[in-house]
């Protein structure tokens, strides 16, 4: 049983992670990225799971990596760091994520928070990279997904100053899908996850695909992604599903196939 998170299924399809490191704001440390990682490897392998939620505490989603942990690693620990493979192995989730983000998400925690598909926050949430107070900066792709969700200006500002930006900030930047009432969050997405669940996984996996793809490849390559992956979804006897129960006026069963 992982000791930094707690796992639940509140749903068919779908699974619930909660980081649980109260006394430290959920900071990230090595033990927790790499239980992370393991649960969502467990997610992936298990047919049942079709979205996952990974949330916080109602004070913090998770407010950074964990100072201590970080001040006791020289620099062959940090190029040995065994949390560049935690991290690998979370970027590469196939299935939908949905993080619910409540409190503090800075640093590290922002960082995870982005490997998210869609971000609900609370109102009261706010989202930053402070990692230049330290004289470092972002090392889990913080650079990268952020100036990629607010684009370069807004980037710039929250990683060159480490100043955070509030909820609302964060939603008009396109960082976050909706804001919420801080005892919404979890409850919205947890409903936003049930209705994933309910689509066809291999639909669900490859459309997933298909948009992140808009983001690293040029347009030319993007469609061409799109069309093939149109094309094998044609063959599934999801597919064939879905039109009839389109037809017969009644809620689809999608099996996966």
């Amino acid at each position: 049983m992982p000791r930094t998170l707690a796992v639940q299924a509140p749903a068919a399809g779908v699974r619930l992670i909660t980081l649980q490191r109260p006394e430290a704001l959920n900071a990230l440390t090595t033990e927790l990225l790499g239980e992370l990682a393991a649960e969502l490897a467990l997610a992936e392998q298990d047919a049942e799971t079709r979205a996952v939620v990974l949330t916080g505490s109602r004070k913090a989603f998770a407010a950074g990596a964990d100072i201590k942990e970080m001040a006791e690693r020289d620099l062959v620990g940090i190029l040995e760091d065994p949390r560049v493979a935690h991290w690998q192995r979370i970027a590469s989730f196939p299935k939908p994520l949905i993080a619910a983000v409540n409190g503090f998400c800075l640093g590290g925690g922002c960082e995870l928070a982005m490997h998210a598909d869609i971000l609900v926050a609370d109102e009261d949430a706010c989202f930053g990279q402070p990692e230049i107070n330290l004289g470092i900066m972002p090392g889990a792709g913080g650079t990268q997904r952020l100036l990629r969700a607010v684009g370069k200006s807004l980037a710039m500002q929250m990683v060159l100053t480490g100043q955070p930006i509030d909820a609302r900030h964060a939603q008009r930047a396109g960082l976050v899908s909706e804001v919420t009432l801080p005892e919404l969050t979890v409850e919205r997405a947890l409903e936003i996850a049930r209705a994933i669940a309910g689509k066809a996984p291999l639909a669900v996996r490859l459309a997933k695909e298909a948009l992140l793809k808009a983001q690293d490849t040029d347009l030319a390559s993007g469609l061409r992604f799109e069309r093939h992956a149109f094309t094998v979804l044609a063959g599934t006897a999801d597919r064939a599903e879905g039109i009839r129960a389109f037809q017969e006026k009644r809620r689809p069963e999608f099996t996966g196939r």
